[in-house]
């Protein structure tokens, strides 16, 4: 089938295409509409960890698609809470809410962080991010996020966004104030250009959310599920968060996603471990 006779003006544009459809996929290997191979270095921006078409992954979604597909997340079902217990088992967490998407996580996180702020922090609603982070395509995310030219885009962004320096803990104490609920970062800056966070800084700032009594938040889509040698990356700084997201590599693929956060403490514990444990809504 000759690339003029797809029906590409059915597609609304977000971004330049070049002329060819991929209609194959096998581990690191592209198949386009005319037979060529691609080695795949982008791997669909980094999501699938396990390549294309893994055998044990088709398997897994051909057996469970036999058993049930969704009963809606008003109900328990078996594999979701089969993964929420391997995940807080892995980590230092207590709660699991599964989402679709990173950004969707990280939506929740800004949801929980704010729902928290309301509830120990007399209202308070900023979360101090990095410059050049990236946390997602939402609006709310897409506020959070430091990326060049994005708070023109979609004008106006959601309020509420202070941006510090990586590795620059004086510019993160600087933007404290009675309004800051969190910190929220990348353990790595992705799209920023692969830049990691010290250990310092990391150590650092989960001081500074204890001093402050701020809630601590790692955005984990690209550095989790064993990305960077451990688990997660958090773990390397010998740190532990508040809340934690994943995405990306949870799935290797699939639409799959998931907010992490400690168990709400008694209202006599510090405020800096008290996130709360409801869903995003």
């Amino acid at each position: 089938m000759a690339f003029a006779e797809y029906p590409v003006q059915s597609l609304m544009y977000i971004t330049n295409r070049p002329e060819l459809v991929f209609t194959e996929g096998k581990g690191s290997w592209l198949t386009d509409h005319n037979g060529k191979r691609y080695l795949d270095f982008v791997q669909g921006w980094a999501v699938n960890c396990l390549g294309h078409s893994n055998q044990a992954m088709i398997d897994a979604l051909v057996d469970q698609s036999k058993k049930l597909f969704n009963p809606s997340p008003a109900f328990y079902n078996e594999p979701m809470l089969k993964l929420a217990k391997q995940l807080t088992d892995a980590s230092c967490f207590d709660k699991v809410f599964f989402a679709n998407s990173g950004a969707e996580a990280n939506e929740g996180a800004i949801k929980l962080a704010r729902k928290w702020g309301r509830k120990h922090k007399n209202g308070a609603f900023e979360i101090i991010t990095m410059d050049h982070s990236f946390h997602g395509r939402t609006l709310a995310t897409m506020s959070a996020s430091g990326k060049a030219g994005w708070d023109t885009i979609f004008a106006p962004q959601v309020p509420g966004f202070p941006k510090a320096e990586l590795n620059d803990l004086a510019s993160v104490e600087k933007l404290i104030n009675d309004k800051t609920v969190a910190i929220m970062l990348e353990p790595v800056q992705g799209e920023g250009g692969v830049i990691p966070a010290s250990r310092e800084f990391m150590q650092g700032l989960r001081k500074l959310a204890d001093q402050h009594k701020l809630l601590f938040i790692v955005d984990e889509v690209q550095t989790g599920c064993g990305r960077c040698g451990t688990m997660f990356a958090y773990e390397l700084s010998g740190v532990e968060p508040d809340i934690m997201t994943l995405g990306k590599g949870i799935g290797g693929g699939v639409p799959l996603a998931a907010l992490l956060c400690t168990a709400e403490s008694p209202a006599s514990k510090p405020a800096t471990r008290a996130a709360p444990t409801t869903a995003t809504r």
